[in-house]
């Protein structure tokens, strides 16, 4: 085959693979954890439902728990974290995707502390609170800096009112996950204050465990349609709480 056939032929199939972008986004994961204690929510076991214990956490150290669910992922490998947190934030994981520059902070707040993740997801989606991360080789830039916010836990405004208001503090655009029960009834007048999208979140009482939230990373990874982003979370959460795909995709939603 003469060479520039074969360089037309390689640049024809490349256009069918979708690679992802090289440049160096941050996802930054707002974790309440589990709190029988002080949060309004149906009693789990106590081995599983004290915040105070990250380790054994539902939200966080348990089977689908964040932490444990992304360190047996073959798709985020874990990376040494250095660096002050708050005393409330019991620990941060930081996770690089195999295949790209899109990094994972990710905190277990105290659960008596729900309030205080809850504000700072929306400081965060209004673009304050930014923080630096240091790792062994570079620096991300999270908080308020991130490119996607999440939360995942109870929703604490079914118990508490917001005692302030969050107003987007610049131009960029930035999306939201809230992986927490109704949260779209919730969070949109507040959310819509911070100038944020929202990316993903539900329509009804959920479970907020860990493979909903590796499902839509996958897709946002990728730089995939928000439909497809909700599709997948939609199929991650029927198949592990096998409640039927059709009412899968009614509990969650995308944009307002």
């Amino acid at each position: 085959m003469h060479q520039r056939s074969r360089k037309l032929l390689l640049a024809t199939l490349l256009l069918g693979v979708q690679f992802p972008s090289s440049a160096q986004r941050v996802v930054h994961v707002v974790v309440a954890l589990c709190d029988n204690a002080n949060q309004g929510i149906v009693k789990v076991p106590a081995a599983i439902g004290n915040g105070q214990d990250a380790a054994h956490n539902l939200y966080w150290g348990a089977g689908y728990g964040v932490r444990t669910f992304f360190d047996r992922s073959a798709d985020w490998i874990r990376q040494p974290c250095a660096g002050e947190r708050a005393e409330h934030i019991l620990e941060r994981a930081v996770w690089k995707h195999r295949d790209s520059s899109v990094y994972i902070v990710a905190d277990a707040y105290d659960g008596r502390f729900i309030r205080q993740a809850t504000e700072d997801l929306l400081l965060f989606a209004s673009g304050g609170g930014a923080m630096p991360i240091p790792l062994k080789d570079r620096t991300l830039k999270a908080g308020g800096a991130a490119d996607l916010v999440t939360y995942v836990g109870h929703d604490g405004l079914m118990d508490f009112n917001l005692e302030r208001t969050y107003t987007a503090q610049d131009r960029r655009r930035r999306e939201v996950i809230i992986l927490a029960c109704a949260s779209r009834n919730y969070f949109s007048e507040p959310l819509r204050k911070t100038g944020a999208s929202p990316l993903l979140w539900t329509t009804h009482l959920m479970a907020p465990e860990a493979y909903t939230l590796h499902a839509a990373l996958g897709q946002w990874v990728l730089r995939k349609p928000d439909s497809a982003v909700h599709e997948q979370a939609a199929q991650a959460y029927n198949k592990y709480q096998k409640c039927g795909i059709n009412g899968a995709r009614r509990l969650f939603a995308t944009g307002w």
